[in-house]
């Protein structure tokens, strides 16, 4: 019994990767193409998108400790916008863009989380 059980498993595993053909992918690098497959967590994945130079996000967890920039302000790239307290560390905010600000999103003392809007650029 067990052998005849085993037989139709096998048939229908069969059945199953013959519905679930593999979808090959050809990638082109250096003028060499290669035939691959891709992973379930790879098609899953979310895809890229250009990051927004207006936008600046908090890229790590943790405390405001100081605001150097108010509404309105013009900013040169480089320029000190604020200080971030992580894991017992100043991190000095740097202006990403020469730009006026159009909105600051927190105060000192606030706790952030990562990829928190914290400065919105006009």
């Amino acid at each position: 019994m067990s052998n005849q059980s085993n037989s139709v498993m096998s048939e229908s595993t069969d059945k199953q990767a013959a519905n679930n053909k593999p979808s090959y992918k050809t990638l082109l690098i250096e003028n060499i193409k290669y035939r691959t497959l891709l992973t379930e967590k790879y098609k899953r994945k979310k895809p890229w998108e250009k990051k927004n130079d207006k936008l600046l996000t908090a890229f790590i967890p943790g405390t405001v400790k100081e605001i150097f920039v108010k509404t309105g302000k013009k900013v040169k790239e480089g320029e000190k916008l604020l200080v971030l307290e992580a894991m017992k560390m100043e991190n000095d905010i740097l202006s990403p863009i020469n730009g006026t600000i159009k909105a600051i999103n927190i105060k000192a003392g606030d706790r952030v989380a990562k990829n928190e809007l914290i400065i919105e650029f006009a």
